[in-house]
């Protein structure tokens, strides 16, 4: 190899690490930010409630000081929304974004799929016709997300097609279980029907500390499992072959992110119900934020940082009146999928 090839080889490489330190960079920075908008929309949603509390009192009274009309609700009411609307978002992002980047399409989220309806309508069908309440129903919604994942690989099958099976078969299965759901409804009187709506819009008004616990662990064992694991999938967009002889058995990761997907979805949607739009427009944003590359970090922190916004308007927007966050983040989900939509349509145009 001549002196100048030996130099350019060398120019290249350089270039080349310059580029990924960039890169690195800054997706360190907007980790970084992301994480900063979270934490002031934590403090936000925690101490300005309905009785603000200034962050001292907050570190007392979490250390277990009492504070006289501040300590229940504050320990009660808005720190665990706080908490949970950081884990919901974070579990719901994660999961839509991995499972959108493994089916390799936008619209290919675990709500629009059938998983999340999959644990709600068991989860009506208890309340409703069993009469069940507390932890059982939320076991039978676990179960239940877990069936329609199943029941998605099992008609998917193997095979480069297998991932466009996967959508036709779980777009399939959502009809039917939305139809389900209508028909338990149907039957059900207005008490019933009122205990089955938070399966299907989504709130945080009544989670308790256990539920809090629970699902902390799930996500501190699920998204580091999960941002591990997905990045292996770009070797799948090669095709299954090459992939397997590169090294990646394209099925059983497959199956891997499908099982850490449903135990994050499922375990959020057995506490506080399926909340609309979080998984599926996490992914989206974060990809327009890394450049269109997927993070599940950052998807995982934009969701909790849109639950966090979303239960703080559905909670104070309407003075003595609370909505379940389900329904905001379902009003603001549509105008933001329709601005992604747009702009994907521009920056397609421009190239």
């Amino acid at each position: 190899m001549s002196a100048i090839s030996l130099a350019e080889s060398e120019s290249t490489v350089a270039t080349l690490r310059a580029v990924r330190r960039g890169v690195r960079r800054r997706q360190l920075l907007l980790l970084l930010g992301l994480s900063a908008l979270v934490v002031a929309l934590f403090l936000t949603r925690a101490l300005l409630g309905d009785y603000r509390v200034s962050f001292v009192d907050g570190i007392r009274m979490i250390s277990g000081t009492t504070i006289p009309g501040a300590s229940f609700i504050f320990m009660e009411s808005t720190l665990p929304r706080a908490c949970m609307s950081v884990l919901a978002g974070a579990a719901f992002a994660s999961a839509g974004a991995a499972f959108q980047s493994m089916l390799r399409n936008p619209l290919a989220s675990p709500d629009v799929l059938g998983i999340n309806l999959g644990a709600s309508a068991a989860a009506v069908f208890a309340v409703v016709l069993l009469g069940w309440t507390g932890m059982p129903v939320a076991l039978v919604a676990f179960a239940g997300a877990v069936a329609v994942a199943v029941t998605i690989h099992g008609f998917a099958g193997r095979g480069g097609a297998a991932t466009g099976r996967m959508i036709l078969v779980g777009v399939g299965l959502a009809a039917v279980l939305s139809s389900v759901v209508h028909w338990v409804l149907l039957r059900a009187d207005i008490y019933r029907a009122q205990d089955a709506l938070v399966w299907l819009t989504g709130s945080l008004g009544s989670v308790s500390w256990g539920e809090i616990a629970r699902l902390g662990v799930v996500v501190l064992v699920g998204l580091p499992l999960l941002t591990i694991v997905t990045r292996q999938l770009g070797v799948l967009g090669l095709g299954d072959d090459l992939a397997a002889g590169l090294g990646v058995r394209a099925h059983r990761l497959r199956i891997l992110i499908t099982a850490l997907v449903v135990l994050l979805t499922a375990s959020a949607t057995a506490v506080c119900g399926p909340i609309a739009f979080v998984g599926f427009l996490s992914g989206p944003i974060a990809r327009r934020l890394t450049r269109g590359r997927t993070s599940i970090p950052a998807a995982a922190l934009v969701g909790a940082a849109m639950v966090l916004a979303a239960d703080y308007v559905s909670a104070y927007a309407n003075p003595g009146t609370a909505y379940p966050v389900g329904v905001v983040t379902g009003l603001a989900g549509a105008p933001v999928l329709v601005w992604l939509l747009i702009a994907g349509r521009r920056s397609i145009q421009e190239k």
